[in-house]
């Protein structure tokens, strides 16, 4: 789990492990007010894509299917997805998870996807063939000083950290429900 922390749009603090419950000891020791997690937040009901994911197909931004839990379990790719989930079922007991309301309680946790952050900041879909230089650039030019940010992980969580800043501002765009997850991307 790589994780970052910005206060008032700038960077802050960041934090690395393996052990999804220090990430939310981490948060809550920072008393996080939003946290973006890049992973789903539900499994598909049906077993295909999720509303989420093809909304925002439908915009031009392609990312993997999440398929049902039960299909996660037996598939070594999805082990990212299943620790994902694992976050999001021990920070929930902490922070509300997001359903797409514009009303905005926290502390909450909601899912992101870096890619869709990058397309949203740059205002057009990107391809991700260059997204390291891309991601740092962006994340400069909306005033995040990211030079201690040692890896494309640490940069994709900045951008879910200043996905949250941009949450707690209410100037999100949202995609999917409840049912199955939202996903939140910056609105600029």
């Amino acid at each position: 789990f790589h994780a970052v922390a910005v206060r008032g749009g700038q960077f802050f603090e960041r934090f690395a492990t393996l052990d999804v419950r220090e990430v939310v000891a981490w948060c809550r020791t920072l008393d996080a007010s939003a946290v973006g997690i890049d992973a789903p937040c539900c499994w598909s009901r049906i077993g295909r894509a999720r509303l989420c994911e093809r909304a925002l197909s439908d915009t031009g931004i392609h990312c993997f299917a999440t398929p049902s839990q039960e299909v996660a379990e037996h598939h070594p790719f999805y082990s990212w997805m299943l620790n994902g989930a694992d976050l999001f079922r021990r920070i929930t007991s902490h922070y509300r998870l997001f359903d797409g309301r514009h009303s905005i309680s926290s502390p909450v946790c909601f899912e992101t996807f870096p890619h869709a952050v990058d397309c949203a900041l740059a205002g057009t879909i990107l391809s991700a063939t260059h997204k390291r230089s891309g991601r740092r650039r962006l994340l400069r030019e909306a005033g995040l000083s990211i030079d201690s940010l040692s890896n494309i992980d640490m940069v994709d969580a900045a951008l879910c950290a200043h996905t949250a800043h941009h949450l707690l501002a209410g100037t999100v765009q949202t995609y999917g429900d409840a049912a199955e997850g939202v996903i939140v991307v910056p609105r600029v």
